[in-house]
Parts: structure tokens; sequence; C-alpha cells
């Protein structure tokens, strides 16, 4: 008999196959109750690798002994005639399809009943460290439908267009058209279309038009190329019926660029034509300009997005040769306004002069387009984040959001005005949201990040900021919470070497200061952290006087963090407080009997804040 008979004969083969079965069982078993258990996160792992420790064992203990009437014996004690291995073979067979049964119906109910966050997105509440003893019950049945109902008939995704340009270089025109079209789809009330971040994150990869459809919950795709020379341009496009992979419609154009806006017009009207769309008003339009302008402007747009300092700055030039050509351009002053202000933000240009010009190009851009949403949210930015006017900032909000309240950017402007005005619950509502909606924006996560941090929530907290660097790892503000996230945790190393990472990618030495400032004085190298405080003062006052006091906040030094944030007010006005009232690290604080006197200062006493009406209806 050869050796694998003897271990069929032996049931060794089933006891293997039974003991792979009930241990997928056991962890999926555990999978489920662990988290609910409040078990460490190390248990599932130590749990496995029991299970993989203990199989050879069983397997050789089968294999030494069987199953008799009178209870195991050694297999060599056994007359083979007297043997009932065969009928024990027979149970074990049974006792696998069992676990297997209780295995997958394990997996069942773990796929269909909701966890705490899925609850409380339907029930509008957010989770707290304990669960809530009235939580409103969830129906597992409604929600799997929900989860697994097809996506709505008028639905589309927008891919990016290829580009069949001999110069790689001009992959941004193309990008750039299918942005346009996405943006024009996107103005009409009844289509769904998914977002831009969503849609693009495809780009380049090899993946089935249904699969992407599925991904992105829609129910159809537009796609197609853009091949430029010089003043000439073939557009082809093409709509695609996602379920059923048929072609809905298609067209190619010969054109030059004078023609583009029309172009873009005629396909936008084709899907509401062909997705039988009955629009309540007039079909959207381009906005018009000059060929050469509109060119520069996708150029700018997408080196503006790039993120670096240098990419930037060059974007901003650009824009400015957009708007020597049309100067009523929109658009391109909405562009330069946020590309200013994140130049400002991260201390690459001085605050006051890089946010003045962002606050006079988006001014410029409702001179050139009183109904421009982007326009009045930069200025609703900038009233909460730096003039600390908060009841403007709302009425900037509230008009943008009636001009598109769809939009993703303007929901994420209103969820950071929330947050200022330490309305936290309402903001991880919204972020939350647009982080279902686009799941591959890195802003919102980094937002949504952000504002976990504030609320203590630290595990959700890294889990969404590693989200973030996933999507974009050289996401500057990104790198700088997970710097922080780190310091709480008590990694000071992790944390410096963040803060290196900052000063470097934006050239201001007062990050990698302010690194050596708080890692050295928990590090125990007292000299070098005063050193480096004295340093900060120095050299970097205006810039980083809010930061100071946040050191001297978490050092319990109360007298010299409320002179710190009087300074910070003084240089920034009352915009230099505008995280003061969310600010986790000013806690210590609070109890402080000057501290209501300072949020008054900045605007955000309780009763201030009470009085800035402000709601955001979350759209469906």
């Amino acid at each position: 008999m050869s050796l694998f008979e003897e271990l069929k004969r032996r049931n060794v083969v089933k006891v293997a196959v039974l003991y792979v079965v009930a241990s997928w069982l056991l962890l999926q078993v555990a999978d489920v109750l662990f988290p609910n258990l409040g078990a460490p996160d190390w248990a599932f792992g130590f749990v496995l690798g029991l299970l993989i420790l203990f199989f050879f064992p069983a397997v050789i203990f089968s294999w030494v002994y069987e199953m008799t009437p009178e209870g195991l014996k050694r297999e060599k004690e056994i007359d083979r005639s007297q043997s009932i291995t065969a009928s024990t073979g027979h149970k074990i067979n049974v006792l696998i399809v069992v676990l297997l049964v209780l295995a997958i119906a394990v997996v069942a109910v773990d796929r269909l009943v909701p966890e705490n966050e899925t609850t409380a997105e339907i029930t509008g509440e957010e989770p707290a460290n304990e669960a809530p003893a009235d939580v409103v019950a969830v129906d597992p049945v409604a929600l799997a439908a929900a989860k697994f109902a097809p996506a709505p008939d008028r639905s589309i995704a927008v891919l990016p267009f290829v580009n069949m340009s001999s110069d790689p270089e001009q992959e941004y025109f193309s990008d750039g058209l299918s942005e346009e079209l996405l943006n024009l789809l996107a103005q009409v009330p009844e289509l769904h279309v998914a977002s831009r971040t969503s849609a693009f994150s495809f780009k380049g990869k090899d993946v089935k038009i249904a699969d992407v459809a599925a991904e992105l919950k829609v129910a159809h795709i537009l796609e197609g190329s853009v091949r430029k020379a010089g003043k000439q341009v073939r557009i082809t496009a093409q709509l695609i019926d996602a379920d059923r992979d048929v072609h809905l419609w298609s067209e190619t154009w010969d054109r030059t660029l004078d023609d583009v806006f029309a172009i873009q017009d005629e396909i936008a009207a084709s899907v509401v034509r062909e997705l039988r769309v009955t629009l309540l008003g007039a079909s959207p339009t381009v906005e018009e300009t000059d060929p050469q302008a509109y060119a520069l402007y996708l150029q700018a747009r997408h080196l503006g997005r790039q993120g670096s300092a240098e990419s930037m700055l060059t974007a901003i030039e650009l824009y400015k040769e957009v708007l020597a050509i049309d100067p009523d351009y929109a658009p391109a002053w909405n562009g330069m306004s946020s590309s200013y202000t994140n130049l400002a933000s991260i201390r690459v240009i001085p605050e006051d002069e890089g946010y003045a010009m962002a606050i006079d190009a988006a001014e410029r851009a409702l001179v050139a387009d009183p109904n421009s949403a982007q326009a009045y949210a930069g200025l609703g930015w900038h009233a909460n984040v730096r003039d600390g006017d908060y009841a403007a900032s709302a009425e900037y909000y509230r008009k943008a959001l009636e001009l598109a309240p769809n939009d993703d950017r303007v929901l994420n402007g209103a969820a950071v005005l929330l947050n200022t005005l330490g309305r936290l619950d309402e903001s991880i509502r919204i972020l939350r949201l647009l982080s279902e909606r686009d799941p591959v924006n890195a802003t919102v996560f980094n937002n949504l990040a952000s504002v976990y941090s504030d609320t203590g929530r630290l595990d959700d907290a890294n889990a969404t900021i590693d989200k973030a660097l996933a999507l974009s790892p050289d996401f500057v503000t990104a790198r700088f919470i997970k710097a922080l996230l780190e310091y709480r945790r008590g990694d000071y190393q992790a944390y410096l070497d963040g803060m290196d990472w900052v000063a470097e990618a934006t050239g201001v030495g007062g990050w990698r200061l302010m690194g050596r400032v708080f890692s050295y004085s928990k590090m125990g190298r007292q000299a070098e952290a005063e050193q480096g405080l004295a340093d900060l003062k120095q050299e970097y006052a205006e810039d980083f006087a809010y930061g100071i006091a946040v050191f001297y906040a978490q050092n319990q030094q109360p007298d010299a963090a409320l002179e710190w944030l009087e300074k910070a007010y003084e240089f920034d006005g009352p915009g230099g407080l505008s995280d003061a009232r969310s600010d986790w690290a000013l806690q210590p604080l609070h109890d402080d009997p000057r501290w209501q006197a300072l949020l008054s200062k900045a605007g955000l006493s309780d009763a201030q804040v009470a009085a800035i009406d402000f709601q955001v209806d979350l759209p469906e």
C-alpha cells in the first residue's frame, strides 16, 4: 500500500481538511466577535498563530491514533480486520459539511449586519466611544437590498479621455476636456455623475467597463480620446451601457480649437438625450473663452493640482497668461485664488500677501460670473480661516450651496467652517458622506482625519490619514497631521521625521524647528528643545505664534500659552485663532477663566457661535 493510500485509510487527509475548515470557522467567529468585545488588535493574530502551530500535531495525532468503540488506541495496536476507519471517515465527512455550512452562515451574517458606522450613517447619528442605549435598529434586509441595488438608470461616470497626441505633454488637454464634460453633466440635477477623483482613479488601468461601473455605482460610462496637433483637434466620444456592454452612441469630430466648446456642448446634449433625461430647465453649456486661453487654463489647473510649491507657482503664471487674453474668465480667477491660498497656507509665500491676492482673485471671479459657486466658497474659506468673520463665512457658504448643493468642494469647505465653530459631529457627517461619494479624494480624508483627531478618535484619525497618504504620498498637510498623530501616540522620533519632511517639502525651516521643540522636550533633550524654541521665536514668531502657544499648553504652562495666543491674534487677527475652539491641543486651557475671554475676542465664544445660523442640508 502506498503512503498516500495509507494516509487516506487512517483518515489523516480528512482530519487535515476538518482542521482547516474548523479553523476557518473559528477565525470567522473571532473576526465578528473580537471588535464587539473590545479585544486588542493582536488577539486575532494570536488565534491564527495558535491554529497554525497545532495543525501538524493534529495531523501526526491522526496518523498515530485511531478511534475505536473502546476509545482512542494507537494504530499499531489495532487488528486491521477490526478497524472502523471507514465509518470514522464517513462521520468526519459529515462534520466537515456541517462546519462549512456554519462558516458560510457566519460570513453571510457578517456581510448583512451593519457595523456601528453604517448604523450611524443611516440614523444620522455619530458613533460614540461607547454605544448609546437607544441606538436605532437597522433592518439587515433593507441594508442588503440597498447595498446590492442596481445603479440608477440616469447615472454616469466620465473616464479620462485618452491622449492620442504624439506629445505626451498634451495629456493635460485630454484630461481637462474630460473634466469639463464631467462638470457640464454634473449641472444636470436629474443626472447622477461620479466625482472626478473617483472616475480619474481608473486612468491608465486595464479595467473592464462593467467593473468600473460597478465600483462607481453608475449605469453608463462616457469615454473617448483626444488628438491635438497645433490648432487641430480630433475628439472621439462614446457612451456605453455598462450592464449590457452596448454602445448607445458614438461620434468623432475633426475640428479646430475654436470649436472645442461646441463639441463639449454636443457631447453633453447627446448624453442627456440618450439617457432620456427630462430637463427641468435649459441644457447646461460650457463657459466659453478664447481657445488659446482655454488650453492654457487646462494646463494651469493640471499643474495646480500637483500640490508642489513649484507646480503651483507655475500654475499662477499660466493663469496670468489666460487672464491677459480673457480678463473675464471666472474659472481662471478661481484657479488663481486657490493656488495663492495653498501657497500661503504652507508659508511658501507670505501669508498676508498670499491670502490678500487669493481674496482679490475670488472677488474678480464674482465680478466676471456672479453665479460662481467656487468664488463664493473661496471667499467663505478666507472669511473663516483668515478673517475670523464666521457669520460672513456662513453667508458665503450658504450662497455657494444654493448655487451648487451637490458640489463636493463647497460641501468640504462648509465642513471646515462647522469644525471651526466647534460643531464637530456635523463636520464629520459631511466629510464621511464625501468620503463615501468620492473614495479617492485625499483632501476629504485629510480633513476628516483632522476632525477625528480633534474629537479624540485617534484610531479613526490614523486609519483615515493613512488613506489620504495612500492616495497622495506627498500631500503636505496630510504628512503634518500624520506627524501630529505620531506625537500623540508617543512616537516622538516619527513625529520629528515627519516634521523634517514637511520642512523639506515646503522650504520653510520653521516646521523643522517646531518638530525639534516638541519632540526633544519629550525625549529628555531639554537644552536642545529650549534652543529650538528660542530660534523659533526669533526667526518665525509671526508665522508660528499659534504653534508656540500649543507647545506651552501641552507642557502645562497656561500663562505662556495664553500670551502666545494673544500674539497669534495680534499677528493674524481673529483668523490666527480660527482653530482654537476645536483644537484638541488647547484643551488644557479650557478651565482657565481667561479662555472664554480669548474665544470672545476671536468671535468664537459659546454665545457668538450660537448666534450664527448655518445649516447644511446633505444631498441624498
